[in-house]
């Protein structure tokens, strides 16, 4: 079993050429807030918004066999989702990101969906 708390961020690409564009939409028309990326982190380009108590991550993509774009959501326990899955989705492996232990899967339909957990650092 599963306890899922909350979703915590969305990703969606824009082409490369366009990111700066989607920057503006989704501050000046939008109207999110900007908040820091640790980009050192990413290969690619993006930014990160406030989005309510979640965020709106943009990225850029060429195409990938395996998208980028996924939904990502809290859960009690990644460990235990993690066991739950692992024999039931092909299980992606994640970049360390400091105060998250996280993975992401594909379902069937090969849709991208992550599940974390926030931890102390």
């Amino acid at each position: 079993m599963i306890t899922f708390k909350r979703i915590d961020h969305v990703h969606i690409a824009v082409a490369p050429e366009r990111l700066e564009e989607a920057k503006i939409f989704y501050t000046e028309v939008i109207g999110l807030e900007l908040i820091d990326r640790p980009n050192h982190l990413f290969k690619t380009p993006g930014y990160w918004f406030n989005i309510g108590d979640a965020q709106l991550h943009i990225g850029v993509e060429t195409p990938l066999p395996v998208s980028t774009r996924h939904t990502a959501f809290e859960v009690g326990d990644v460990d235990a989702a993690l066991s739950y899955l692992e024999n039931k989705v092909k299980i992606l492996e994640e970049p360390i990101i400091p105060g998250r232990r996280r993975f992401a899967f594909l379902d069937p339909f090969g849709n991208r969906i992550e599940l974390l957990q926030k931890i102390d650092l």
